[in-house]
C-alpha cells in the first residue's frame, strides 16, 4: 500500500468509503455502489492510480451486490494474493499498478473464464466510450 505521505494525500482526494476499501481491504456494503447497475459502455479504471482495470464488455449482474466482472482487461491489471481473513479462504484482487484493494475473485463467473471479479464501486472510476465522461464510484 501507499507510504505514509501517499495515504495522508489519499485521505484528502478520496472519500472516507474509498479510503477505506482501497487502503484499508475494506467491503462497501452490498447493493450501494454507484457503479453497480451502471450499464454504459467503456472501461473501469483503478479509483487511486486510473489504471485501467476490466471492460464493460466483461460486467454482468452476478446478483451478489457488488459489480462483477468475467475478467480484467489484461493479465497484469490485477494482483492476486490469499486471504484467509473472517474465517473463510478466498482470493483477495489488487490493483496491478498501486496495489488498492479491489474486492475477490470467485470460481462461480459465467464463461467463457468461469470466474467472478466481485469488485467494490469505491475502488473504481468509469469512463464511458462517448464522451469519455467519468463516474468515480
Amino acid at each position: 500500500m501507499a507510504n505514509q505521505n501517499s495515504q495522508d494525500e489519499l485521505k484528502k482526494t478520496l472519500t472516507e468509503m474509498q479510503f477505506y476499501v482501497t487502503q484499508n481491504h475494506g467491503t462497501e456494503p452490498p447493493f450501494t455502489g454507484r457503479l453497480l447497475h451502471n450499464k454504459r459502455e467503456g472501461v473501469y479504471h483503478c479509483l487511486v492510480c486510473d489504471a485501467p482495470l476490466f471492460n464493460s464488455q466483461s460486467k454482468y449482474d452476478s446478483g451478489c451486490g457488488w459489480p462483477s466482472f468475467y475478467e480484467p482487461v489484461s493479465e497484469n491489471a490485477i494482483r492476486y494474493l490469499n486471504d484467509y481473513s473472517h474465517g473463510m479462504q478466498r482470493i483477495e484482487i489488487r490493483c496491478g499498478t498501486c496495489d488498492a484493494h479491489l474486492g475477490h475473485v470467485f470460481p462461480d463467473g459465467p464463461q467463457p473464464t468461469g470466474e467472478r471479479y466481485c469488485v467494490n464501486s469505491a475502488s473504481l472510476s468509469f469512463s464511458d466510450d462517448d464522451g469519455g465522461e467519468q463516474i468515480k464510484g
